[in-house]
C-alpha cells in the first residue's frame, strides 16, 4: 500500500469514527492575476454568509502575504504551519476577526508535507476534521498566479471562485489560469464547478460582457463549462473600507459592493442545495493535496 493510500484510508477512518458529522462547504476564491480583489472578495463574502447566519472560516492559503489579517486588522497568535509542526491544536489557530469570521493564517505554506511521518499526517486531519464541526463554509483564499501552489488548491477543490477585472490581463490571466488548470493531470471537471465573479466594473452590463468575453474563448478551447455569478462595481466606499481594514459589507452595509457581494452570497448559498459538487469537507480536501504531492 503506497502513502497516498494510507492517506486516504486515515481519512475514511475518521469518517468511520464520526459518521454522523457534517461537512463543511469548501469554496476555494483564485484569481489569475494580483490586486483583482480576490481576498477582499473572499472576505466579503464570509461576512455576507455570516449575515445569513451561517458559521464561516477563512483560510489564507497566500502563504507569506497575509492579506486576510491585514484587511482584517487583526494580527494571529498562530498559524497553519504551527498545526503542522508545533501540534497546536485547530481551535488555537483560528483567529476571530470581525463579524465574528474566523481565519487561519497558512503561514510559510505546507512545502514538506510529503515527508511527514503517518503519526503526523493522522493528527493534522483529525484537527482538520474538526473544521467540520465549526464551520458551515471554509473559504480558501488561493495565493494569485498560476504557481503549483495555488493548482494545488484548486484541484483540491469541488467548487472555485474566479475574479476577474475588465483589464486586458486580467482576462488573458484568467484564462490561463484556467487552462493550466484545465490541464492539470488530477483535475476532474466533474468534480469540480468553476464559477466567475466580474469585478471592478462600471456596472451589471459590463459585468456580464466580461464573463461572455472569458467564458466565449473557454469554452470553445478547453471546453470546460463556467457559470456567471455576478458583478461587483468600482466603489470608492470599498476603498476607503480597505484603507481602514474593515470589512466593506460591516462598514458600509448600503454600499455598491456591500450590495452586490450580498446578491452574490445569497446566489451561491441557494447553489447549495440545487446543483453544487457534493461536499467533501477539509479533511477530504486536505488529503488530496497531500496525496498530489507524495504522488509527485
Amino acid at each position: 500500500m503506497d502513502q497516498a493510500e494510507q492517506l486516504r484510508n486515515i481519512v475514511k477512518a475518521e469518517n468511520i469514527k464520526k459518521p454522523s458529522r457534517p461537512l463543511a462547504r469548501v469554496i476555494t476564491v483564485t484569481s489569475g492575476k494580483g490586486g483583482v480583489g480576490k481576498s477582499n472578495t473572499a472576505i466579503n463574502l464570509a461576512i455576507q454568509f455570516r449575515k445569513m447566519g451561517q458559521r464561516v472560516i477563512i483560510l489564507d492559503a497566500d502563504f507569506g502575504l497575509a492579506n486576510i489579517e491585514i484587511m482584517f486588522g487583526a494580527v494571529p497568535k498562530h498559524n497553519l504551519c504551527d498545526l503542522i509542526y508545533q501540534n497546536k491544536n485547530i481551535k488555537e489557530i483560528i483567529t476571530w476577526g470581525p463579524g465574528e469570521v474566523g481565519f487561519i493564517s497558512g503561514g510559510s505554506g505546507i512545502a514538506g508535507l510529503s515527508n511527514l511521518s503517518r503519526e503526523y499526517l493522522v493528527y493534522i486531519i483529525q484537527n482538520l476534521a474538526e473544521l467540520d464541526a465549526i464551520a458551515d463554509i471554509i473559504i480558501v483564499d488561493t495565493g494569485a498566479g498560476i504557481s503549483e501552489a495555488v493548482l494545488e488548491f484548486l484541484v483540491a477543490s469541488g467548487e472555485i471562485i474566479l475574479v476577474t477585472t475588465p483589464e486586458p490581463t486580467s482576462i488573458t490571466d484568467s484564462y490561463s489560469l484556467l487552462k493550466a488548470l484545465n490541464s492539470h493531470p488530477r483535475f476532474v471537471r466533474e468534480l469540480s464547478e468553476v464559477k466567475m465573479i466580474s469585478n471592478k466594473v462600471s456596472n451589471k452590463t459590463e459585468g456580464q460582457m466580461l464573463f461572455n468575453k472569458l467564458n466565449a474563448v473557454v469554452a470553445r478551447y478547453l471546453k470546460l463549462p463556467i457559470t456567471f455569478l455576478g458583478s461587483v462595481p468600482e466603489d470608492q466606499q470599498l476603498s476607503r473600507a480597505v484603507m481602514q481594514q474593515t470589512p466593506v459589507s460591516l462598514q458600509t452595509p448600503g454600499a455598491k459592493s456591500s450590495m452586490a457581494y450580498e446578491e452574490i452570497a445569497r446566489k451561491l448559498m441557494n447553489m447549495n442545495t440545487e446543483n453544487v459538487a457534493p461536499k467533501r469537507g477539509m479533511a477530504a480536501f486536505f488529503s488530496h493535496i497531500v496525496t498530489g504531492k507524495k504522488n509527485s
